[in-house]
């Protein structure tokens, strides 16, 4: 070659080069399967490899059976990595990866249903950086554990998908696309696409599933004499025979201090003790109130040196000592622990391993986040409030939380869970009947006054359901353990302050109506557990007491 050629094609190659480092080689499109299906979703019913798969495995049109098998196999033209390079050209594919994956949009009958953009953790790099093919399970009859299922189950349970599949056929469509979150979403083109015909079995609910279930006599509460939309409750109570909502055991509705509304489901009744799981930690809140109105707390800005030897424990800081009891209440102490971060130290499932939760948490190193600032959802700085009034209260936790605040409200029958010290742990887990939890609930909304004598202030109360967290866009709002949440029906907004606990359990006290409701369930861990309950109030239970 000559020389002039010669550095030409030098120039070139590294030029070239250059401007396309953040490209990465895919896997050859060699199989003629994906070869045929390029840009295309196909739905199989059985997990199988590419290179074994035949036109006869694609399913055209199925029975839609929540215990069965329905997957997606979806074949591309490029790996994700390079359909988000056409997005970002500069990133490399590590900074492509942390900000970016395949977006879903399901269809039913021509109408948008749901559109995600897949969490940046589903799927491994190494996946995202070289296959050009992609299969998920939706449906599984062996119970899979894949965010494929996960995803399903949100469009399906949590956005109305199941609303949309009704008795009858359908057709469901799916697109996916390419997502990258820089200061917004950029979406690529449709990278794949596919539809099925779904038919949807009728189930056979009987008026005895349907009907308003009488409130029977001794349930120490007086009996409501208000109207209430019976159609509303009717259509509810067929959408929980359905299992349309889900692993739902009880409802209660107090209005004016006086029972409306007492139903059971799914093998659970009146007497049946609810895992209700976190909404144990409002009772914390609650029991700290109470240890400062009897003055054996001083106030909530007590701080964790006035407790504990701090120097004693691992990662001490002065910033440490400054942590108080409202920061514990308010999920904003400043310790490096976050449950919804599975790499935070100080997550939940690190501590119930240990033998000591309260060490475990004043073990854990401090973040620089100012105290009172910055909330994350820290399990075991609940844990950390029960100590200290375990420490601070006569005769204990257990005795004083039986004297002065289960016995005054008639609770007789509950569960504490433990710590492995063997102190209620307020972490949550307290079991309780259903109504006994509508007490609680009603205690805040008397003011703190039951029968006449004054368990909790009602300036307690009014600074546990005050929102601490205005500027935060993910979520409504936060007080002393308390949830901040606003429903909404038609025109109107209904402020509510909530306990919450896995598998979607409420205490929901509304603030400017005279109403306290209770949902009970065991939709544990499922990602539609919250949503779907919300969904009952806004649009049935609500709508019910305006009685139109």
């Amino acid at each position: 070659m000559k020389p002039f050629l010669l550095l030409i094609f030098i120039f070139t190659f590294y030029y070239y080069h250059g401007q396309n480092k953040n490209i990465v080689n895919p896997e050859k499109i060699e199989n003629p399967i994906q070869k045929k299906y390029a840009g295309k979703i196909i739905f199989l019913t059985q997990n199988m490899a590419t290179e074994n798969m035949r036109d006869s495995d694609i399913v055209p049109s199925t029975v839609l059976q929540e215990n069965g098998d329905l997957r997606i196999h979806a074949f591309f033209d490029n790996s994700l990595v390079n359909y988000l390079h056409q997005l970002e050209p500069s990133w490399s594919a590590d900074e492509l990866l942390k900000k970016g994956n395949y977006q879903f949009t399901f269809y039913v009958d021509g109408k948008l249903i749901y559109k995600e953009n897949l969490n940046t953790g589903a799927g491994t790099p190494d996946h995202k950086k070289v296959k050009t093919t992609l299969q998920i399970p939706l449906l599984s009859s062996k119970n899979e554990d894949s965010w494929g299922r996960y995803l399903w189950m949100r469009f399906y349970m949590a956005h109305n998908g199941i609303d949309a599949l009704t008795a009858g056929n359908h057709i469901l469509k799916i697109e996916i696309r390419p997502y990258l979150n820089t200061a917004t979403i950029k979406t690529g083109s449709v990278i794949a696409e596919g539809q099925i015909n779904l038919t949807v079995p009728a189930q056979n609910i009987t008026e005895q599933q349907i009907a308003i279930q009488p409130i029977q006599s001794n349930s120490g509460w007086k009996a409501s004499q208000e109207k209430i939309n019976t159609e509303a409750i009717r259509t509810l109570n067929k959408k929980i025979a359905e299992n349309r909502f889900k692993n739902i055991t009880g409802i209660i509705v107090i209005k004016e201090g006086k029972l409306l509304l007492e139903e059971y489901f799914n093998g659970s009744g009146r007497d049946s003790l609810q895992d209700t799981r976190s909404v144990g930690k409002s009772f914390s809140s609650a029991l700290t109130g109470i240890a400062i109105k009897d003055g054996y707390l001083k106030s909530e800005n007590q701080k964790l040196s006035e407790f504990y030897d701090l120097k004693l424990f691992k990662n001490y800081s002065s910033q440490k000592d400054n942590v108080t009891i409202k920061s514990l209440l308010t999920m904003s102490s400043g310790f490096d622990g976050n449950d919804e971060n599975y790499e935070s130290p100080g997550n939940e499932e690190n501590m119930y391993p240990t033998e000591n939760w309260v060490k475990f948490t004043l073990d854990l190193p401090m973040t620089e986040n100012p105290i009172g600032k910055n909330w994350n959802y820290f399990t075991a700085g609940v844990v950390l409030s029960g100590d200290i009034l375990d420490k601070s209260v006569p005769h204990g936790l257990k005795n004083y939380a039986d004297q002065k605040l289960f016995q005054p409200l008639g609770i007789t029958n509950y569960k504490w869970q433990f710590t492995p010290q063997q102190k209620p742990s307020l972490a949550g887990g307290l079991r309780m009947k259903a109504l006994d939890f509508a007490k609680f609930g009603q205690l805040y909304q008397n003011n703190g006054i039951w029968n006449g004598k004054t368990l909790l202030s009602k300036e307690w109360i009014k600074k546990s359901f005050t929102n601490y967290f205005p500027d935060r866009q993910d979520f409504e709002g936060y007080g002393y353990l308390f949830w901040r949440k606003v429903y909404t029906v038609g025109n109107s907004s209904y402020e509510a302050f909530q306990s919450s606990g896995n598998g979607g359990n409420k205490i929901i006290i509304f603030t400017k109506i005279p109403v306290v409701m209770v949902i009970t369930a065991q939709a544990y861990n499922k990602p539609y557990a919250h949503s779907q309950v919300e969904k009952m109030v806004q649009e049935y239970l609500l709508p019910a007491l305006k009685n139109e």
